[in-house]
């Protein structure tokens, strides 16, 4: 077989294990707390170590594999990964999962920053639209399953399974890595920023930690404000110092792109919302409505089969219909789904939640094929693999602080201990997100308007393959939502 069909293989196994980490947690979590004696702040720092890490090192892992080789650097991330989930799988304390989810976090930001270079580096042509639609449909699919296999998975075996079933496959992708994919470097490779780099993994650490400790020891303990008025004012020196420097792996420039500013804020409602009170909806099911994990991700399932018809349509139409009118109203959707949600008691039964798990799937559809495609298109080429990188930032960024404000308003409710207060609080998270949601949804309808693409130079080899994964990297779209379509 052709080497570059075995990058595909080692590209699409990497892709599945890391973003199929994101969600499959989710559903374990009620055993981990269990088995590991953790308590609910640990239990979001095992999601936020993985998201964290995740936003910080992916805009420098593009840059250091541009240097030093994209094999090189997929294959370290697959090691590292690889490596996590073995020591997420030997965890003997909260303290230790969350130290190993950090580590893949690590691997996984390196192996995401890479796959699509080294994709476009191997195929050319009519096969590179095969590639990356195979690379988009596997990262549907991946996200889609995480919440039922990670269930099947707790239910049949063990929490520690969902980390060590990555093992054989991480190994298996890593051989295939260094025996058949072949090196490719960037002619011209950025400088590293390593101020950048320090001042957001610092900023965003502080205060995603001070958040999590308000929900743990309440406001009125100093460190938890003192750690987000900290984390606020690093990442604010971050803002300022990427304006200043020469070779910044953030352009703050962009953002005064409106298109591109709209498609950032729509990444951070999308994850900050629906993806960030998953949580609180597997803790709901398993410990009031008392499901199995398998039980409880069957049923998460419902808002992934909501999400795959919608993102399946939005691929076909995404020629005709523009970016806003997807972006847009699907946040509108995912915002009305939550609302639906609402008005849980103690004595409801999970059926309460069904019509809304469809709507904020539906509209979860419609919102993330074009989402990546939009930012991308309306930079210059030059600019193309930082804004995809910008991008998925804010989506992991909107995940963490998601969570860890979700858990700062809901730690006092759990701490009662009875369905009452649970359901109380998770009303008032319903209401949190929807907000969220509905904002990014008017946001998005009022700056994804059409523009005058920036004029630039010819697209180099490396740069035209950021621009096309615009068309592919969504599951089952097959063509790019053009945000200056006719509105």
């Amino acid at each position: 077989m052709d080497k570059k069909w075995w990058t595909l293989i080692a590209v699409l196994s990497g892709t599945f294990m890391l973003l199929l980490d994101v969600t499959i947690v989710m559903v374990a979590q009620p055993e981990i707390q269990g088995s590991l004696r953790a308590s609910f702040s640990d239990v979001q720092w095992v999601l936020d170590a993985y998201a964290l890490t995740l936003a910080a090192l992916l805009l420098t892992s593009g840059v250091l594999a541009d240097r030093s080789g994209r094999k090189r650097l997929f294959a370290i991330g697959l090691s590292v990964f690889t490596l996590g989930s073995l020591l997420c799988g030997m965890a003997e304390d909260p303290q230790m999962l969350i130290a190993s989810r950090s580590v893949q976090g690590v691997g996984g930001a390196i192996m995401f920053a890479v796959s699509i270079a080294l994709l476009g580096h191997s195929f050319q042509g009519r096969e590179r639209g095969v590639a990356f639609g195979a690379w988009g449909a596997v990262a549907g699919i991946a996200t889609a399953l995480g919440p039922v296999l990670g269930g099947l998975i707790v239910t049949d075996w063990s929490w520690r399974g969902i980390f060590l079933v990555n093992v054989p496959v991480g190994v298996i992708a890593l051989a295939i890595t260094i025996g058949r994919v072949d090196e490719s470097k960037s002619a011209e490779a950025s400088h590293l920023d390593w101020a950048g780099f320090c001042l957001l993994t610092a900023g965003l650490v502080a205060f995603v930690y001070g958040l999590i400790r308000a929900g743990e020891h309440g406001w009125t303990d100093a460190v938890a404000p003192g750690c987000v008025a900290g984390g606020a004012a690093v990442l604010t020196a971050f803002v300022f110092t990427e304006a200043r420097i020469a070779n910044p792996m953030f352009d703050i420039s962009l953002l005064r792109n409106r298109i591109f500013c709209g498609a950032s804020i729509a990444a951070f409602a999308m994850n900050g919302s629906l993806y960030a009170i998953l949580l609180y909806l597997v803790l709901y099911l398993q410990d009031v409505q008392h499901y199995s994990a398998l039980q409880a991700g069957l049923r998460i399932a419902i808002i992934s089969g909501g999400q795959f018809v919608t993102a399946t349509i939005a691929g076909r139409l995404s020629h005709r219909v523009p970016a806003r009118w997807q972006v847009g109203p699907g946040l509108l959707l995912v915002g009305t789904g939550l609302l639906v949600m609402t008005g849980l008691t103690g004595t409801s039964s999970w059926t309460h939640l069904i019509a809304g798990f469809i709507v904020s799937g539906l509209g979860a559809g419609l919102v993330n094929p074009p989402l990546a495609s939009t930012a991308i298109s309306v930079v210059p080429p030059q600019r193309a693999g930082m804004a995809s990188g910008i991008n998925t930032t804010f989506r992991q960024v909107g995940l963490a602080t998601g969570i860890a404000v979700l858990g700062s308003v809901f730690a006092p409710h759990a701490a009662a201990h009875t369905a009452a207060a649970f359901t109380a609080g998770l009303d008032d998270l319903m209401y949190i997100t929807a907000g969220l949601a509905l904002a990014g949804g008017l946001g998005a309808i009022l700056l994804l308007r059409p523009v005058r693409l920036p004029e630039s130079a010819p697209a180099t080899p490396d740069e035209a393959v950021m621009n096309h994964v615009a068309q592919t990297a969504a599951p089952d779209s097959k063509s790019c939502a053009r945000p200056d379509a006719a509105s």
